[in-house]
């Protein structure tokens, strides 16, 4: 666990230190209150996400408001069973419906999402005395709704994003036929 954070660090700082000498896209300056409709002023990032899953995160822009959001990470939360750590590939469409607020420095955009995952673990089931245990793989195709807010500055190539994710897994080879959870995450990403 300890190699995982320095290595997120280290490349966070990377891209922290690649992203002073890139550019964004000017975006209309000017303070708003909030309620005007988000305008994207970058098309595709890249970088990373920590909380649920941990890993790398990627989004796309596919009109000036709506977006392509993915990732490849590590789930370590036991959801459903002791050893439920595993592996995580998510996709999903956002929306950025409006802008909360707006200053000259950055967008505060709200956005809300559908999309997919897949999620694979392994398991172990023993007799009640804890003898004669088996592991077995499993996984579980999901639904999210992702919901969050994405700061994302005017003069840098960054965004910062905090999101709650809702999720319903349908699981394969598993005690339940499906499970409910929400996942949180925080992540940032260097636009190119």
């Amino acid at each position: 666990m300890k190699t995982t954070s320095y290595l997120a660090f280290s490349i966070l700082l990377g891209l922290v230190f690649a992203a002073s000498n890139a550019d964004a896209r000017p975006r209309p300056h000017g303070f708003n209150s909030g309620g005007k409709r988000f305008e994207a002023n970058k098309t595709f990032g890249i970088g990373l996400e920590l909380g649920e899953p941990d890993g790398l995160n990627g989004k796309y822009f596919v009109s000036d408001s709506n977006a392509i959001d993915f990732g490849l990470g590590y789930i370590y939360h036991h959801y459903y069973a002791n050893d439920n750590d595993g592996l995580n590939i998510y996709a999903d469409y956002l929306w950025h419906p409006l802008v909360l607020t707006s200053a000259e420095a950055f967008e505060l955009p709200l956005y809300v999402g559908v999309g997919g995952h897949w999620w694979d673990w392994g398991d172990y089931g023993c007799d009640r005395n804890g003898n004669n245990c088996v592991y077995y793989g499993t996984s579980a195709i999901g639904v999210r709704v992702p919901v969050g807010l994405s700061f994302d500055f005017n003069n840098v190539p960054l965004d910062i994003f905090v999101q709650l994710v809702p999720t319903i897994d349908f699981f394969r080879h598993y005690r339940d036929d499906f499970g409910f959870y929400i996942n949180f995450s925080i992540g940032i990403r260097f636009w190119f």
